[in-house]
């Protein structure tokens, strides 16, 4: 990921994707009825599996790049040997896949540059999904987490795609990117040669740069809300809470795609920005601490990757391969009201409440109003859950249950609030009823 700092665009809040949590269901009274757990995609039931990404293999690319580094001046930077091997090392693993892969050059303060390109065979070509990531390091040193790891990752799916001899429905592409360090220079270049007809075919790009912090967040780019949706599923689905990804938005390869309006989504799990006290209790981590403190430094070497983080993110870019390049998507649907704020649940304590202020509707609140849930809690059996319209009224989605043993509620839950006015502050109460567990309302959302 570069340095270049850009002036955030605010985060939609009303008629985003409605985000649906995977996860065990928790007991519901008569007057709400959780729904299904996600099922973690966004296409037709016959979409096929993803398969498990192997962390040996996205390690073993890691192994690799350090050794181009290691005997190449010690980076894989732009105009340096070291990005040029790498290249060749991508290709050659690609091509022996039977994957069509093109390099394409462009020249850059005075040094040629490259760009990688693999398509694999067959699918609609009307209808490219491509995945990416930038495969320069900084010169100051290899470049394992920054960003040996996205592209070590998005190289295994590609693989894996070769490997399963995967038929989607839309044409697979994947990218490499040179100079990203530079400016974005690489993937503008590529963006900046694809003629209009050719653009308007992409339906979609997602972007990997950094996703093995060592001191890892789980961050989730809000930009497309399909893209958005897949990843988000596919974390919910493990339990994994996520964030909205900030501190590299517009700072990495997405922003070339993003700009000419093509669909753009990702994952990323932090840089030089430091972990926060909530960030670690959901994490687990070092609070107080950069995610990664070796970004740009020499010591983002190969023992700079946190394994599970790099695992999970890896098995992730599998999941949205295989989701969103099986045909037809369906886009969320209705308005979606989010707070995302994090509200500490008292142990054994008085009820607390987190807000959605829902405005410019007219009417009533439909019969079947979506109540999105996201709480993280050691033991979920202790907690009573309510929604509360804005008249007070209370419409029980949790009771507290002592055979309710498992930790968390991550669900959503349906509720009849046709007689109550649309407009106004939504609250979602919470409140732990006996000793000795802990938590925290980590989102609350409403979709009409």
């Amino acid at each position: 990921m570069n340095h270049s700092v850009h002036h955030r665009i605010p985060r939609r809040t009303a008629a985003v994707a409605a985000l649906a949590l995977a996860g065990l269901l928790a007991t519901a009274a008569p007057a709400a009825t959780a729904a299904p757990a996600a099922a973690g995609t966004a296409t037709t039931a016959a979409t096929a599996a993803a398969p498990d990404i192997p962390i040996a293999n996205v390690k073993a690319h890691l192994t690799q790049f350090q050794s181009i580094a290691g005997a190449n001046g010690g980076n894989r930077a732009h105009g340096r040997p070291g990005y040029k091997a790498s290249i060749d090392y991508v290709k050659a693993k690609l091509d022996a896949a039977g994957f069509t892969t093109t390099v394409q050059q462009f020249t850059y303060n005075g040094t040629t540059g490259y760009n990688l390109i693999a398509d694999w065979p067959g699918g609609d070509t009307n209808q490219v999904l491509m995945a990416g990531a930038h495969l320069d390091s900084v010169s100051s040193g290899a470049g394992i987490n920054d960003n040996g790891s996205g592209s070590a990752a998005v190289l295994e799916t590609a693989l894996a795609v070769s490997r399963a001899q995967l038929k989607p429905a839309k044409h697979l592409r994947f990218g490499w990117w040179g100079a990203e360090e530079l400016g974005l220079v690489g993937s503008k270049y590529y963006v900046n040669n694809l003629p209009a007809t050719e653009r308007a075919k992409v339906s979609g790009y997602l972007n990997f740069d950094m996703i093995g912090s060592p001191n890892p967040g789980y961050f989730v780019y809000d930009d497309d809300p399909v893209i958005e949706k897949t990843f988000k599923d596919y974390f919910a689905g493990l339990g994994v809470p996520t964030e909205i990804e900030t501190e590299g938005d517009g700072r990495s390869d997405h922003a070339s795609f993003k700009n000419v309006g093509i669909p753009v989504g990702g994952l990323f799990t932090g840089a030089s920005r430091t972990k926060t006290s909530a960030q670690a209790q959901k994490w687990g981590g070092t609070a107080g601490q950069a995610f990664d403190r070796c970004y740009h430094s020499s010591c983002d070497t190969t023992s700079n990757i946190n394994d599970t983080a790099l695992d999970r993110n890896s098995d992730a870019v599998a999941h949205a391969i295989w989701t969103l390049s099986a045909g037809t998507t369906e886009p969320p649907t209705g308005d979606t009201y989010e707070n995302t704020a994090d509200v500490a649940i008292p142990d054994n304590g008085t009820a607390v409440t987190s807000t959605v202020t829902v405005s410019g509707r007219t009417g009533n609140a439909p019969a079947a109003l979506k109540v999105g849930v996201d709480i993280v809690h050691t033991w979920r059996g202790d907690l009573v859950v309510d929604l509360l319209a804005p008249d007070g009224t209370a419409y029980r989605l949790k009771n507290s249950s002592s055979n309710d043993s498992a930790d968390n509620v991550q669900t959503t839950y349906t509720v009849d609030a046709s007689s109550e006015a649309a407009n106004g502050a939504w609250k979602l109460r919470v409140q732990d009823v006996a000793a000795q567990d802990t938590g925290y309302i980590n989102a609350f959302r409403l979709t009409f």
